[in-house]
C-alpha cells in the first residue's frame, strides 16, 4: 500500500518524502512481478522514472532471495527522501547472512547479491532481532 507523503521542513522548503510498502508470503513468488510495477508507478509518480530499470531489477533479487531461502515470506519498504535518493529494504524472518558468490557459466542461480553489489550505490544487511533487512540505495540520476 502507497502511504501518504510525509512532509519534512528544512531550510526555506518543505520537501516530500515517498514511501510504498508490501509484504508477500513466501509461496508468492508470481507476486514480484506486480511489485515490480507498483515500483516502475511509484517512481513515475515521483519524478524519477530514471531509478525505475535499477530499482526494478535489484528489488526482484532481494525480494527473490527472500521467498526462497526463508520460510516466512518478505516486508518491502521502498522510500525516496528528499534529496531524491532511493532506499530499498527487504526484510525477513531469517538471521543468515546473504554473501555474493560467484556463479558458474552454467548456475542458474546464485547473481543476484553479484547484481546488487555491482548497481547499488550502497547496500548492505543489518540484523534486527530475529530477522534481517537487505537494503540498497540509489542516487538520484
Amino acid at each position: 500500500m502507497d502511504s501518504q507523503p510525509r512532509y519534512v521542513s528544512g531550510s526555506s522548503r518543505i520537501h516530500e518524502e515517498r514511501r510504498l510498502h508490501a509484504a508477500l508470503a513466501s509461496s508468492e513468488l508470481g507476486a514480484i512481478s506486480a511489485l515490480r510495477h507498483r515500483l516502475r508507478a511509484a517512481l513515475a509518480r515521483w519524478g524519477v522514472p530514471g531509478l525505475a530499470d535499477t530499482a526494478e531489477l535489484l528489488l526482484s533479487e532481494l525480494v527473490t532471495n527472500a521467498l526462497l531461502h526463508t520460510p516466512h515470506g518478505a516486508r518491502v519498504d521502498v522510500l525516496l527522501d528528499v534529496r531524491g535518493r532511493l532506499r530499498v529494504e527487504v526484510r525477513d524472518d531469517s538471521v543468515q547472512l546473504p554473501r555474493p558468490r560467484r556463479a558458474a557459466d552454467t548456475d542458474t542461480s546464485g547473481r543476484g547479491l553479484v547484481l546488487v553489489e555491482a548497481l547499488a550505490d550502497d547496500w548492505g544487511v543489518r540484523l534486527r532481532g530475529d530477522a534481517k533487512i537487505t537494503w540498497f540505495e540509489l542516487a538520484p540520476r
